[in-house]
């Protein structure tokens, strides 16, 4: 048959057109789950195909998922997640990943939420069976609230005191101190940390100084530098403390990324890694595995990350235990030992 595209096709219409009943119509536009995935697939075709204005019914996945994932980035330091990071498209990787083995989809969506009203509206406005968000930003205090809802989320990020959501992560306090403490071990004494204000961040900060405290070595506020989530802002800020003449000869970065742009800054001007300097990084990114020299890093189970996010959505008894990860030292060429 030929496109009736002046929008007047009813529910009616369609039935006579399938040969069956108009709730029937109705149930498979909902992608119920007693309609045949056969009657569906053809009532929905017929539906394309009569220009039916089925966009409001339409289901949040194609027909035959068991679910779907929102996954959502908040805001961090005025400006949304960049989606390109390496990092998050591994995380967002393993994600799908974990989703595909439960026949489940996810949506990236374009949200990017600054304050409680805009995470209300990320977890009641899309049709999904829940919300991961990626980082929690400053808004832990608004998850805090968004938890007293039956909103269904989980957040990849840090355990808090008096959290009442869900999150998964990595043991971010451990992975900062096994980081400063393998540098240490080789004999570093003036370690520089880079990373940012997040609250993963400030976990792994705080593993930093635990474990120079640990070591007998002294924490100076010029090695302690505040960085953004990118290569560019780490060697703009070790590049700035060269010309300050600040001494260090090993460095704790928040992220890989961090890392490698240290290492950029240092080769640029003249520095040795190892030799001069030992880099740890955080991550274990494909990235770290490829750079000259390769980096030492600390090892995030993503893969497990993501099994763990889309279970807390999909496993309805399961949604309000939080999880850390365990980390792991994987010595490379950066360190020299």
């Amino acid at each position: 048959m030929g496109s009736n595209s002046n929008n007047n096709t009813t529910l009616q219409d369609l039935a006579k057109l399938a040969g069956v009943s108009a709730s029937t119509v109705s149930r498979a536009l909902n992608d119920h789950p007693l309609i045949s995935t056969r009657t569906k697939q053809r009532i929905w075709a017929l539906a394309r195909d009569h220009d039916y204005p089925f966009k409001s019914t339409m289901p949040t996945s194609p027909i035959g998922a068991d679910g779907s994932i929102a996954i959502v980035t908040p805001v961090m330091r005025g400006r949304p997640l960049p989606l390109s990071h390496p990092f998050f498209l591994e995380l967002l990787a393993n994600i799908g990943e974990a989703a595909r083995a439960r026949d489940c989809d996810f949506t990236v969506s374009h949200t990017s939420p600054t304050s409680f009203e805009d995470l209300v509206i990320a977890t009641t406005t899309s049709r999904a069976d829940g919300v991961i968000f990626l980082g929690q930003s400053m808004l832990h205090d608004e998850f805090n609230r968004l938890a007293d809802s039956n909103a269904r989320f989980v957040v990849w990020g840090a355990d808090l005191p008096g959290q009442r959501y869900c999150s998964i992560g990595s043991d971010n306090l451990l992975g900062g101190s096994r980081a400063t403490r393998h540098l240490a071990r080789l004999g570093r004494s003036r370690i520089l940390f880079l990373g940012g204000s997040d609250p993963e961040a400030m976990q792994r900060r705080r593993g930093y100084l635990d474990a120079l405290a640990e070591s007998g070595l002294e924490a100076d506020a010029d090695r302690i530098l505040t960085v953004e989530f990118e290569l560019e802002s780490a060697f703009a800020a070790v590049s700035g403390l060269l010309r300050r003449g600040v001494k260090f000869d090993g460095i704790v970065a928040t992220s890989d990324l961090i890392a490698l742009g240290a290492m950029q800054a240092l080769r640029r001007n003249g520095i040795a890694v190892p030799q001069d300097v030992s880099v740890v990084g955080y991550d274990d990114m494909l990235l770290s595995r490829l750079s000259t020299p390769t980096l030492t890093t600390i090892r995030q189970d993503t893969f497990e990350a993501g099994r763990l996010l889309v279970s807390r959505i999909m496993d309805k008894d399961d949604h309000q235990e939080s999880k850390r990860l365990p980390t792991e030292l994987i010595v490379r060429e950066s360190c020299g030992g």
